[in-house]
């Protein structure tokens, strides 16, 4: 639920697209070492994995135990249901099919609008907090292809939210140009291995929303392309 009070949040504080996975948990220990205060978004739109939504809190208390300065920095913890995107969509995120790539080369887990329409909401949410830096874990290196991760994309949504709203927004890709090992490895490198061990134990990524086995990488079902992408930069990571 969001919160109505408007507060005097500092220039100098993110809003973070926190979903509860790998990629947004690394984003949220991104944030938290670089903005005086951070407060963090999640997104109800009906997704088939929405276990994901569970730990979230799980990981905020996780974060708040690893550093006294992520403690004191971290904020509210907003949460927006958007039902209408999987009313609209039909995707293997948002209804119970097979996953299986499409005839344009897109696997069918790409819901049309999604990042857009987080991204606007986020900022609609930072316009009325006085927040203007929003993170967001999307990525064009190590990806299935979705135009709404593609760093073009992301760089255009810019420009059209400040023209649109008349702010100065700053919208923040840390993972645009890493692949899931880089992730891994930022993450040791923003936490050490407390951060890695709290993100492969508590955070969800598995689009099945499978969270029954315990892999060296995390819960998933190992076989759906998000677990395969996980699973392959874990392997690479500890290689390295």
């Amino acid at each position: 639920m969001i919160d109505r009070a408007m507060d005097k949040t500092p220039e100098n504080a993110a809003l973070v697209l926190f979903s509860g996975g790998q990629d947004s948990a690394t984003c949220l220990a991104w944030a938290l070492s670089r903005f005086a205060r951070v407060e963090t978004l999640g997104f109800d739109y009906g997704q088939r994995h929405a276990i994901e939504l569970e730990c979230r809190a799980t990981l905020i208390e996780g974060f708040k135990r690893l550093k006294p300065e992520w403690k004191t920095k971290l904020g509210e913890a907003h949460m927006l249901a958007i039902p209408t995107l999987a009313e609209i969509s039909d995707t293997a995120l948002t209804r119970d099919i097979a996953i299986e790539m499409e005839e344009g080369g897109l696997p069918n887990t790409f819901v049309p609008g999604r990042n857009l329409l987080f991204l606007t909401f986020a900022a609609a949410l930072g316009y009325r907090r006085g927040i203007r830096h929003i993170v967001g874990g999307m990525c064009e290196t190590d990806y299935s292809g979705y135009p709404d991760c593609r760093d073009e994309t992301i760089k255009s949504l810019n420009v059209a939210l400040n023209q649109g709203m008349g702010r100065d927004f700053e919208l923040h890709t840390p993972l645009m140009w890493r692949d899931k090992a880089q992730t891994w490895a930022l993450a040791h490198e923003l936490g050490g291995e407390a951060l890695v061990d709290l993100i492969v134990q508590h955070s969800h990524t598995c689009y099945l929303g499978e969270r029954g086995a315990l892999h060296d990488w995390g819960y998933g079902c190992g076989e759906c392309p998000a677990c395969r992408l996980r699973a392959a930069g874990w392997e690479k990571y500890k290689a390295a």
